[in-house]
């Protein structure tokens, strides 16, 4: 156990019933009580003020939390030593401080990898089918195809590039292997080896990736050195009937620059990540034709929320038995995300 002194660690669970029945259903919540039988348990949403009463009060040496869970203060570094989060992103819930001060903070990492992987394959489906297109014309206008040659594509032997060849691409490379597409990924730091384990071509620039992709699928991450890094220029570079996917981070695309080629050069579109969130009811993106939308649902959907469960339960293990966690959010891993 970290804290050799103490035979249990005191560990407050934060958590609305909603979050609780996602993530830590009946058999995953008997493990966890069944670890820490002295756990306590606090109902959220809470408001500031009360948050910071209950860690005064309970001092609790482990976090376990969701979404609704209010920012740390920084006074909390005196007793807390591990935040098992079972979500994402930890940039609005943890000072920066309390990590270099030496708080253990875990996330869901590479477990959700499978479920936005799916979503991708969704959405390139959607947009060489035209999903989009005929979804709204169905429904608002009553049109139907005219004759036997609709603009719609098959993913079949199309060439696929991945801007971006972290756990995501690699999960999305599996499910395209019954299409039999040509891989092609652009990530500098990757090793050769990975390029070669997953039978990707490795591309030598991203115009390269660009114009030798009938599919692109935008999952760079949202690193500073990335804002707008896709515009105009590269996106001319798609072939013609090229589809564009983004699951990635929305501050990586220019969207002014996609709204131009999806006017212009009728380059089919879509998205599940923007640059503004939620997408604002006066977006460009909304008025264009040719582009499938969703609102950010590429992340574990509420059946598979149990996977971010158990991770949490194998990392508390862990974490009694002084083994190393998992999907550790140190320094660098928090300055990328976002």
């Amino acid at each position: 156990m970290n804290n050799a002194s103490q035979a249990q660690p005191t560990v407050l669970v934060l958590m609305t019933e909603q979050e609780k029945n996602e993530f830590m259903p009946p058999d995953i919540e008997a493990g966890l009580r069944e670890m820490f039988p002295n756990l306590v348990w606090v109902d959220a949403p809470l408001e500031v003020g009360q948050w910071h009463y209950s860690l005064r009060e309970q001092r609790p040496e482990i976090v376990v939390c969701a979404w609704e869970t209010p920012p740390l203060p920084l006074e909390a570094a005196e007793h807390l030593k591990y935040l098992c989060f079972l979500c994402g992103s930890v940039r609005s819930l943890v000072p920066r401080e309390l990590i270099e001060r030496g708080l253990i903070v875990t996330n869901w990492g590479s477990i959700v990898s499978n479920t936005v992987a799916e979503c991708s394959l969704l959405l390139i489906l959607s947009a060489l089918r035209r999903v989009g297109n005929w979804s709204v014309a169905m429904r608002t206008r009553g049109e139907w195809k005219q004759g036997r040659h609709p603009d719609t594509l098959s993913l079949f032997g199309r060439r696929v590039g991945l801007h971006g060849l972290g756990a995501i691409s690699r999960e999305l490379a599996r499910l395209l292997v019954p299409f039999n597409v040509e891989l092609s990924a652009y990530s500098p730091s990757v090793p050769d080896e990975t390029y070669r384990k997953l039978n990707i071509r490795r591309a030598d620039s991203l115009e390269d990736l660009f114009s030798t992709s009938d599919v692109l699928v935008e999952l760079a991450p949202g690193k500073p050195d990335n804002y707008h890094l896709v515009g105009d220029d590269l996106l001319r570079l798609l072939p013609q009937q090229a589809v564009f996917v983004n699951l990635g981070r929305g501050m990586v695309v220019d969207e002014a620059a996609l709204v131009r080629a999806s006017r212009e050069r009728g380059l089919h579109i879509a998205l599940d990540v923007y640059e503004t969130e939620p997408l604002p009811a006066d977006s460009p993106l909304r008025r264009l034709d040719n582009i499938t939308l969703l609102p950010h649902l590429g992340g574990p959907t509420p059946d598979r929320r149990r996977d971010c469960g158990e991770l949490a339960l194998q990392n508390l293990g862990y974490y009694v038995s002084d083994l190393p966690l998992m999907n550790v959010i140190d320094l660098g891993t928090y300055d990328r995300a976002t």
